[in-house]
């Protein structure tokens, strides 16, 4: 178990590498030059070079990503070019928004789509399971952030029961989350209906029903166990895909996280800005991965078997 944390932890040091050095490539790519928004349109003689120097753009883009890298594990992202703040700091006053966003919408689209997954599966062909097989599909190709229109449109605007931004009570994070979650709920339901299909019709099963069991306790106890090691790696991927999520509707619903902080160094070109939240969301995102892999392989026996079957074929001379 322990080579395999390391072998996922250097895998993953791989990836961060990769993302963030195609994030470096593709800011000195796009168009525009901060050091000439910072002196102005009516510079000084001297200062637009300065200025460069000061922010390293006329050094090559190998030295600039190296230079940010051993600052980075150093737990310094740089100084914000606009505002003149630690990028550490403002990452980590923000990040708390985020993830709670993220963890939230992940934990209900959970809750929602594995029971109507197992509903579907044990209704297969009926009236219910066509149409929670027809809500599925239409929620997974509805964009979230149209949903989230359509969201303030009815609950803040129309009804008035919701805030139109800002989280500044439990009832603000409500259309946040709801319009992270339908999208992902239709993909787990859509998962946990077809594994459950799947695993109900294995040999294991018929047995148990064969020896009197309950089909509550059938469902329950042996399928539905069966049937979630796939569903924890698709959740393990909805968490990704949830952050990213919440970028945008950090900018949708006002919520002061990384999204906002996001856009805004975007905008200004801010690179220290755009370069410490691609690092820190790349980790953040590996550190998720590592844990639903470290959950897979607890709740998945053959996994463990892998495990302990090579160390006991070491153990007998590597039979």
């Amino acid at each position: 178990m322990i080579r395999y944390i390391i072998k996922r932890l250097l895998m993953f040091i791989l990836i961060i590498i990769g993302v963030t050095f195609i994030a470096q490539i593709l800011i000195a790519l796009a168009p525009g030059d901060p050091a000439r928004a910072l002196v102005g349109n009516d510079p000084r003689p001297g200062d637009y070079e300065r200025v460069r120097a000061e922010l390293r753009l006329d050094e090559p883009l190998l030295v600039r990503y190296g230079a940010f890298m051993a600052s980075a594990v150093r737990g310094d992202f740089g100084i914000s070019i606009f505002n003149k703040r630690p990028v550490m700091d403002e990452i980590l006053m923000r990040w708390p928004y985020t993830i709670t966003l993220a963890v939230l919408s992940v934990l209900l689209s959970t809750v929602i789509g594995i029971p109507l997954g197992i509903f579907a599966a044990t209704h297969q062909f009926k009236i219910s399971d066509n149409m929670a097989v027809f809500i599925s599909l239409i929620a997974v190709s509805m964009p979230a952030f149209w949903f989230a229109l359509l969201l303030v449109q009815l609950f803040a605007v129309n009804l008035m029961w919701l805030p139109v931004s800002g989280i500044t009570n439990i009832r603000g994070w409500i259309l946040p989350m709801l319009s992270l979650s339908l999208g992902f709920a239709a993909s787990i339901t859509r998962q946990m209906r077809s594994n459950m299909l799947e695993v109900i019709r294995q040999d294991f099963v018929v047995t148990a029903r064969a020896k009197g069991q309950t089909e509550r306790k059938v469902l329950y106890k042996h399928a539905m166990k069966n049937a979630l090691i796939p569903v924890i790696q698709t959740i393990g991927g909805i968490f990704g895909m949830a952050i990213g999520g919440a970028l945008i509707a950090e900018m949708i619903f006002t919520i002061p996280g990384l999204g906002i902080y996001t856009l805004t160094g975007l905008q200004n070109r801010d690179y220290p800005v755009i370069q410490g939240n691609v690092l820190f969301l790349s980790l953040m995102f590996c550190l998720v991965m590592l844990l639903i892999d470290l959950a897979f392989a607890f709740i998945d026996p053959r996994i463990r078997s892998q495990f302990t079957g090579r160390r006991r074929s070491v153990k007998n001379g590597g039979v």
